[in-house]
């Protein structure tokens, strides 16, 4: 096992070629129409809205809806990211950068039906757009279901983003990393989806809280990105709504710190430290701003070959935020113990994912979450 090569990142190689929205169970069916059938859609995922379709760029957005009949319409723009489509809780297609279409679920037993389109791909340069989903011809769309009462934020990089979790090797092409990430398959999605949670996984592949994968991009890290939807779009802004998530779990700093610093790079061993330690305090306190005093943030740190920097460091500025009299920030740390990393460039496989979803819920269920 290689764990310095833990970091997804090669990025460049691997990556090239809100709002929530649901309405009441009990409501009359929606009229006709792109914003009306938009209406009936429930995200929890950074969501940028236009007059007929929601735009978007994270790994790991979803979509749920309901309808009566024979067949569902799904209506996409999206030439960058892949999909799976689950139909009453079972996967029923994948869609591999499908570009502008709608994809038709067909022959389905009469009735009522849930359905549930899924981002698994990174694709940090596109904006994806969704445009509704649409009856087959003798059905309805029907109201969609009510927001999950409880939220969870997940903030990482290639770990959390399932970066080529489903890869039977881990000697990978950039286009074998896409088809082989699956972020609904993340540990932070199964961690959610088990505890009934509404969920973000805003992760990008090869950043870092101040440096990126083998110093690459410098001048920018993941806070650069954070408070967009659409990340490739410079300005942009999500505003967060009804988005208040009872829990946000971090893992940032296993690009920081994975690699040796470059000749040109601006980083000192010490300096880099500082600065990590000094971003990341600041990072806390705006997600403390947005969020409020309730909401429990969750530092989380894992092995990194050669080095307990990152494990080292996170730690103290949970100490040192406690200190400060936050005492709802909290430390985590899962071990390479258990793990084979069979993913793409030595990342954890969907068996690791599942590994540590079962360690992160065990370590959840001794927090003092409200919800």
């Amino acid at each position: 096992m290689r764990p310095s090569r833990l970091t997804g990142t090669l990025l460049a190689a691997a990556l090239m070629p809100a709002l929530l929205l649901s309405t009441s169970a009990g409501a009359a069916p929606p009229p006709a129409g792109p914003a009306a059938t938009l209406s009936a859609v429930h995200t929890a995922g950074r969501v940028q809205a236009t007059a007929d379709a929601l735009q978007y760029s994270w790994p790991g957005v979803y979509f749920e809806g309901r309808f009566r009949g024979t067949g569902v319409g799904i209506v996409l723009n999206d030439a960058a990211a892949d999909y799976d489509v689950q139909v009453d809780g079972a996967t029923v297609a994948t869609l591999v950068m499908p570009g502008r279409t709608t994809y038709w679920v067909r022959d389905l037993a009469p009735g009522p039906h849930r359905v549930r389109l899924v981002k698994r791909s990174e694709s940090p340069w596109a904006v994806s757009e969704f445009g509704g989903f649409v009856p087959a011809a003798g059905g309805a769309i029907l109201p969609g279901p009510p927001a999950r009462h409880r939220q969870i934020e997940f903030i990482g990089d290639s770990y959390t983003a399932g970066y080529g979790n489903l890869s039977a090797s881990r000697d990978c092409t950039g286009d074998e990393v896409n088809r082989t990430t699956n972020a609904d398959l993340s540990f932070g999605a199964l961690t959610a989806r088990r505890l009934n949670a509404d969920y973000q996984l805003n992760a990008f592949s090869g950043r870092g809280m101040v440096r990126n994968y083998n110093g690459g991009e410098p001048g920018t890290s993941y806070r650069t990105y954070y408070d967009r939807a659409l990340l490739s779009v410079d300005g942009d802004v999500w505003r967060p709504g009804r988005w208040r998530p009872q829990l946000v779990v971090v893992g940032l700093g296993i690009n920081d710190f994975s690699t040796a610093i470059n000749p040109g790079e601006q980083w000192t061993p010490e300096s880099l430290i500082a600065a990590y330690r000094t971003a990341y305090l600041g990072f806390l306190d705006k997600l403390r701003a947005r969020y409020g005093p309730r909401t429990i943030i969750v530092v989380s740190a894992t092995a990194v070959s050669g080095t307990t920097a990152f494990a080292d460091t996170a730690r103290q500025v949970v100490q040192e935020s406690n200190d400060r009299g936050d005492s709802r920030v909290r430390y985590w740390y899962y071990d390479s113990a258990g793990l084979d990393y069979g993913g793409c460039h030595w990342h954890p496989s969907l068996r690791d994912h599942q590994v540590i979803a079962d360690r992160l819920e065990a370590y959840l269920a001794t927090l003092p979450l409200r919800w």
